[in-house]
């Protein structure tokens, strides 16, 4: 196949180690480019590239940002998308089945690809003001973190994901106001939610992991269902703990609490503000918005998986 391999350097777990495994795992039997990215959105004008120029595949070896800038680049186009884990958490990577290393996750891919078409299938993806996503789309709280975490980039590549634990908490008592509701939610049902703190629009289960372990929300993702919403109308410390807790096992306490909003099978939701409110997609942040129009099913990308 011809493949173009496309890092960024600059994501956290991206080294010598994951570059030889990468090359090692794709080179042998495949004519493969290695591209690199230089600044943000590079790699969604990468991705077009590849498509323009005939690539069958683009493989990713960085974080969901990267990634989710690649899936945006090749939206409907007949070049595929494959993941390799080179960020702090690799959240769609580990999702689709791919080994959180690289140096198994590459023999794994390569693997795959050694199946032909049986690798591939179309993924449908949300999307976003536009923008697509591939596995959640983060309003309000969450967002707030995720931009704490970039703005603290440098320390992400020391600590990794002990940086989220401490943006948590740091964006809780310093960045965000947790006493009054950002935004409202409007659904296509003509129902409504008013008091939104922090909402997770989820294309895909689980929203993330904490090392090993997966933080569980929703069972009601898949290929044939829509989006999943999971809003919190409080934003306590007991209920922050609560539901952090639930999603460490099944999420059922989660789903059932009355400080929660549960929504599934949506292919369009609204997000209204009651003032300028913080999004982010797939870890990546967007920046402050008063309005968000989120559909599902209308893109989607070949995904190679293992």
């Amino acid at each position: 196949m011809k493949l173009m391999l496309l890092i960024n350097p600059s994501a956290s777990s991206v080294d010598w180690k994951s570059r030889m495994a990468a090359n090692s795992a794709l080179v042998t039997d495949h004519d493969v480019t290695t591209v690199e990215t230089t600044k943000r959105n590079d790699a969604t004008g990468l991705a077009r590239r590849a498509a323009e120029d005939g690539f069958e595949a683009v493989v990713v070896l960085g974080g969901d940002g990267t990634l989710n800038e690649a899936a945006n680049g090749l939206v409907n186009t007949n070049t595929a998308l494959a993941a390799l884990p080179g960020g702090s958490t690799n959240v769609f990577a580990r999702t689709i089945g791919m080994a959180p290393k690289t140096t198994k996750a590459a023999p794994q891919l390569g693997a795959a690809l050694a199946r032909g078409p049986g690798c591939l299938r179309t993924f449908g993806l949300g999307t976003v003001n536009g923008r697509h996503f591939l596995f959640h789309l983060g309003v309000g709280y969450d967002a707030e973190v995720v931009a704490q975490v970039e703005r603290r980039s440098a320390l992400k590549r020391k600590i990794g994901q002990a940086i989220f634990v401490y943006s948590s908490f740091s964006t809780y008592f310093k960045h965000y106001d947790r006493k009054r509701p950002s935004f409202a939610i409007d659904f296509p049902d003509g129902a409504s939610v008013e008091d939104g703190f922090f909402t997770i629009c989820l294309n895909t289960n689980p929203y993330t992991y904490l090392g090993a372990r997966p933080l569980s929300v929703t069972p009601d993702t898949g290929p044939e269902r829509g989006l999943v919403t999971v809003t919190t109308k409080k934003l306590k410390v007991r209920t922050l703990l609560t539901l952090f807790g639930s999603a460490l096992g099944s999420g059922e306490i989660l789903r059932r609490s009355k400080s929660v909003d549960y929504r599934t099978d949506l292919k369009s939701v609204t997000f209204r503000g009651h003032k300028p409110f913080p999004h982010q997609v797939d870890g990546d942040y967007l920046g402050q918005a008063t309005s968000l129009e989120v559909t599902h099913g209308e893109a989607s990308i070949r995904l190679i998986v293992p």
